[in-house]
C-alpha cells in the first residue's frame, strides 16, 4: 500500500475544511479529525459521507469499518460532502447521547489507536464503566430490597440449643456457654450439619459484626463492597484518562483467588418433577441438547440458617439452535413479553438450565457420566456464560455501598451421574468471577477444567487499549500439604470461580401451573408447534361447543399464558385477571373472566379457526380400524398418486 499522504477536502453546512490523510488509513480513523472541525453538538452516530452535495451515494461513517481510503478511489484534492444531525437540546444545553457498551460516543475511546465506532463489538457487554463506583449515600434508606430479604433482616438467626446433660450445671431457666444459642455462621454447627457454604444473610451477620461495633460508637458503614477489577475512571491525580495514563490510585490491585465462603442462594427446588421431565423430552426425542430459563420465586430455606431457596415454577425455552454437543441461543424477541407474563403471575426469572447428556447405548435409558470428581462439574465456558447472566441480574441490597451485591441467579445442569442415571446439579458463579468476566480478564479454554487469563497484548502484538490485566494469583495445597500461592497465568483451575448449591423436589407437588399440557414453545425441530387448534382443545372449544369451566381450570399453564399474550386479544386488565386465575385457581374469578369482552373474542376466534370435529374414517380404512391398525403409508401413496409438483 502507498504511504504517501494526500489532501482531502470536506464540505458541510458549517463550511469547508481540509485534512491530510494516509491513503492506507481506514475511514474510522477520520472520525476524531472530522469531529474536531465540526460543532460540539454533532451526533457522531449520524455522520454521513457523500461524493455529491445532492443526489449522491450517502454512506454512514460507522458502516465503513475496514474500508481503506484508497480502496474507494479517492485521490489527492478530492472533495467529500458531510451530513449530520445535532444532538437534542434541553434548556439551551446539548445532551450527549447515553454511552452504552455497544455504542460508545466519546472519540477518546480507541482500540489500536482507532476510534471505537458505535457498531463495533467491544469486550463483554457489562454494566456501565462507572456504575460500580457510584456509591449511594445512606443506601439503607434508599434501596428497595425484596420482601424476603426484609424478613430475614429482622431475624436474629440464632441457632437454639438444648441443655447439655453433662456440662450444664444450672436450672432450666439458666444459660451457659454449652447451651447458649449459636450464631448463624458458627463453624461448628455448619460442620456438624455438613453445610459447605454460609448463606448470604449469615455471611452478612458475620462481616457486619466485624465492620460495625456499637460499643465503639462510630458511624455506620455498609459492610458489603462489590469487587472491582477495572481501571477507575476520573482519577483524582490529574493524569490523562486510561489508556493514555495510569497511576497506583486508579489501577486495580492484584487479584488473589480463593473459594467463595458464601452463596447467595442455598437451594433450588423444582415445584414438580414434571418440569424437568418435560424439559428432557426434547433430548429424548431429538437427541440434541436443550437450554431453558427458570421462572419462579424465592422463599426462606429453613435447612440452612437464614437460608434462601429458589422455587422453580416454569421453564421457558427460548429460540435456539440445538446440536448434539451444545446449544446456540438465537435472538429472543419476546423476552420482555415473557417476563411480563411471569410478573403478572408473581414470578420472575431466577435461573437457567441446560442439558449435557450422551446416551450410553445400552438400550436401558442410561447415560454417560461426563462430570465427576476426576473431570469437571462446570466447564470454563459455562462459568463465563453464567457470569454474564448473573451480571445482568444483580441483587439489590441496602447493606452494600453501591446498592447491589452479587446475584440470586442460579445455573442448573442436567447430566449423567456415576450410576448412569440423569441428575440435576446446581451452581452459582462467585462475585469475583462475575467481575473478572465483566472486566474481560479471563476467557474460556478448550480444556473445560481450566480458565485462561487474558494477555495484555492484542493479536497484532500491540498493547491492549480496551482492558487492563492485573496480576492474578490463586492459593492451592501442594504435594507437601502446604498452602502456596501460584501465578494464575496462563490458566488456573475453574473450581475457584463457582459454588455448589443443593437441589430437590417437594414431598408433595405444589406447582401453581398444575395443568401444563400445552405444547412447549420453539420445538418445531421435533415436530411440536403451538397453534390455535391446541388452544381450542386446551380451553374446551370443539366445533360449536364451549366448555367454560374446563377452560377456566386449564389456564394454569405458563406456556399457554405466553401464547395468549402473544395473540394480543386480551386487554391488560383481562390479562392480569387471567394470570391471577392461573396463579390462585379461583373459580369465582374464573367465571368473571368468562364474562369479559376479550375472552369472548378469543373464543369466537377459536370457534372459527381452532379445534375442528374429527373426520369420519373412509370405508377403506373402516375394517383396518376395527383390526387395530391403519395402512397409512398405502393411503398416503394413493392420495399423492398422479400429483404434479409443477
Amino acid at each position: 500500500m502507498s504511504s504517501k499522504q494526500i489532501l482531502l477536502r470536506f464540505e458541510s453546512k458549517n463550511g469547508q475544511f481540509r485534512l491530510t490523510v494516509n491513503p492506507a488509513d481506514q475511514f474510522p480513523s477520520l472520525l476524531s479529525k472530522i469531529l474536531d472541525c465540526l460543532p460540539k453538538d454533532v451526533d457522531s452516530r449520524t455522520l454521513t459521507l457523500s461524493n455529491k452535495p445532492h443526489g449522491g451515494e450517502d454512506r454512514l461513517l460507522t458502516s465503513l469499518g475496514g474500508v481503506a481510503i484508497e480502496r474507494v478511489g479517492l485521490k489527492h484534492g478530492d472533495k467529500l460532502y458531510i451530513k449530520y444531525k445535532e444532538q437534542p437540546h434541553i434548556n439551551g444545553s446539548s445532551v450527549a447521547p447515553t454511552a452504552t457498551p455497544s455504542q460508545p460516543y466519546d472519540s477518546s475511546n480507541r482500540l489500536n489507536g482507532l476510534p471505537i465506532l458505535p457498531t463495533e463489538d467491544v469486550p463483554v457487554a457489562p454494566l456501565s464503566q462507572t456504575s460500580p463506583l457510584s456509591k449511594i449515600k445512606n443506601p439503607w434508606e434508599i434501596v428497595q430490597q425484596s420482601p424476603l430479604d426484609n424478613r430475614l433482616d429482622k431475624k436474629d438467626g440464632k441457632i437454639p440449643r438444648s441443655l447439655d446433660q453433662k456440662m450444664c450445671r444450672h436450672g432450666p431457666k439458666g444459660m451457659c456457654d454449652y447451651c447458649m444459642p449459636l450464631e448463624p455462621y458458627s463453624p461448628k454447627y455448619l460442620e456438624e450439619k455438613k453445610i459447605k457454604h454460609l448463606s448470604f444473610h449469615s455471611y452478612l451477620r458475620k462481616i457486619n459484626s466485624a465492620t460495625n461495633k456499637p460499643e465503639l460508637k462510630s458511624s455506620y458503614m455498609p459492610p458489603l463492597t462489590e469487587p472491582y477489577y477495572r481501571v477507575k475512571p476520573d482519577c483524582p491525580s490529574g493524569h490523562p484518562r486510561w489508556p493514555d495514563g495510569i497511576c497506583t490510585k486508579c489501577q486495580p490491585s492484584a487479584i488473589t483467588l480463593q473459594p467463595q465462603l458464601f452463596r447467595m442462594v442455598d437451594h433450588v427446588e423444582f415445584a414438580s418433577p414434571s418440569l424437568v421431565d418435560s424439559f428432557l423430552n426434547f433430548w429424548r426425542i431429538g437427541g440434541a441438547q436443550r437450554i431453558g430459563f427458570l421462572y419462579g420465586h424465592y422463599k426462606e430455606y429453613t435447612e440452612v440458617p437464614l437460608g434462601i431457596k429458589a422455587v422453580v415454577e416454569a421453564i421457558y425455552e427460548p429460540p435456539q439452535i440445538d446440536e448434539i454437543d451444545g446449544c446456540t441461543l438465537n435472538e429472543w424477541e419476546n423476552q420482555q413479553d415473557v417476563d411480563e407474563v411471569a410478573r403478572l403471575c408473581g414470578l420472575q426469572k431466577i435461573g437457567v438450565i441446560f442439558t449435557d447428556l450422551i446416551d450410553a447405548g445400552a438400550g436401558d435409558g442410561s447415560v454417560v457420566c461426563k462430570r465427576h470428581i476426576d473431570s469437571y462439574y462446570l466447564s470454563s465456558l459455562e462459568v463465563a456464560f453464567s457470569a454474564r447472566l448473573q451480571a445482568q441480574n444483580p441483587k439489590a441490597t441496602k447493606w452494600s455501598d453501591t446498592g447491589r451485591f452479587g446475584s440470586d441467579f442460579v445455573t442448573c445442569v442436567v447430566s449423567g451421574d456415576e450410576n448412569g442415571g440423569i441428575s440435576v446439579s446446581s451452581f452459582q458463579v462467585s462475585n469475583s468471577a462475575v467481575e473478572m468476566v465483566r472486566a474481560d480478564i479471563i476467557e474460556p479454554s478448550a480444556d473445560p477444567t481450566v480458565m485462561l487469563v487474558q494477555g495484555s497484548e492484542e493479536e497484532d502484538g500491540s498493547e491492549s487499549r480496551t482492558r487492563y490485566i492485573p496480576e492474578v494469583f490463586y492459593r492451592r495445597i501442594n504435594e507437601y500439604g502446604a498452602s502456596v500461592q501460584e501465578n494464575a497465568k496462563p490458566s488456573f483451575p475453574v473450581e475457584y470461580l463457582y459454588v455448589t448449591l443443593t437441589h430437590g423436589f417437594p414431598k408433595e407437588s405444589a406447582n401453581i401451573f398444575n395443568a401444563s399440557d400445552f405444547p412447549i414453545e420453539n420445538r418445531e425441530a421435533i415436530g411440536e408447534g403451538q397453534e390455535l387448534r391446541n388452544v381450542a382443545k386446551k380451553l374446551g372449544v370443539s366445533g360449536g361447543k364451549i366448555e367454560g369451566e374446563k377452560g377456566v381450570r386449564s389456564v394454569a399453564d405458563f406456556h399457554l399464558l405466553c401464547f395468549l399474550h402473544g395473540m394480543g386479544v386480551l386487554s391488560k386488565e383481562e390479562e392480569s385477571l387471567l394470570c391471577h386465575v392461573a396463579q390462585n385457581h379461583d373459580l369465582a374469578e374464573g367465571f368473571q373472566l368468562l364474562n369479559t369482552p376479550g375472552w369472548a373474542t378469543l373464543l369466537a376466534i377459536l370457534q372459527e379457526s381452532g379445534e375442528r370435529p374429527p373426520k369420519r374414517p373412509s370405508p377403506a380404512n373402516f375394517q383396518a380400524a376395527r383390526n387395530g391398525y391403519f395402512e397409512d403409508s398405502d393411503q398416503l401413496a394413493k392420495r399423492f398418486k398422479g400429483a404434479s409438483l409443477r
